[in-house]
């Protein structure tokens, strides 16, 4: 299993510090001028080491973002679900790559842009630093997950947050694969598939013939596992 080391310190990007300094008489809020962007399923958007110019915001879909490790193993960090933030960096280089999980749409906005709109656009600011701290709250509940749960808690962890993320409701569409889902997880697929199966067994969860849906029937059992 891989060894992740928790971060100390927030690291906020060197051109969102700059756009901070701009003084509070700056012109007229501006238009975003984001460009709308659609992806096809397993489409890559952006990859580890390229040059890291703008950020996105998931309008439609789920994307996955990830590291490749140095043995060709792939460490999926998160799935972002329509709302969330992500491809923002704390230096000019990408740590991870992010692929659509299935056809996605979403608006990009370049760095340099959100320097200006620290002032002139206070709001938006305010949304794009909530989702730097969301992220930052699921990367760290991500390592305890995967240094200190069973395959099972991790599981019933996992199908926790993505069902209060996509639907809240209780049942949840996973879009991603269980190949995924074991590598957010660090599991394998094995591992996965009779971790699920477990859980039907107990009751815990429902899962639907040839259909990616799971129903959690006993969400407090679940919740257990959780805690």
């Amino acid at each position: 299993m891989q060894t992740i080391s928790a971060p100390h310190v927030m690291q906020f990007p060197a051109w969102m510090a700059r756009g901070a300094t701009l003084q509070s008489d700056a012109r007229p809020a501006s238009v975003h001028n984001e460009a709308r962007r659609s992806f096809a399923k397993e489409a890559g958007i952006f990859t580890q080491g390229d040059q890291a110019q703008s950020y996105y915001r998931v309008m439609a879909g789920t994307v996955r973002t990830y590291r490749v490790l140095s043995d060709g193993r792939r460490q999926i960090d998160a799935f972002h679900v329509p709302g969330d933030i992500f491809g923002i960096e704390a230096g000019e280089v990408r740590s991870m790559s992010a692929d659509a999980v299935e056809p996605v749409v979403l608006l990009q906005y370049r760095n340099q842009q959100l320097a200006e709109l620290a002032t002139d656009d206070p709001d938006f600011i305010q949304q794009v630093m909530g989702a730097m701290l969301q992220s930052l709250e699921r990367a760290q509940a991500h390592i305890m997950l995967l240094g200190r749960k069973s395959a099972v808690e991790k599981l019933a962890t996992f199908l926790l947050g993505i069902s209060d993320r996509l639907s809240g409701l209780g049942r949840v569409d996973l879009p991603m694969s269980r190949i995924d889902i074991a590598d957010h997880l660090g599991l394998t697929i094995e591992t996965v598939s009779r971790s699920l199966t477990q859980l039907e067994r107990a009751r815990y969860i429902e899962l639907p013939a040839h259909r990616r849906s799971i129903i959690l029937k006993n969400i407090s059992a679940l919740r257990r596992l959780d805690s």
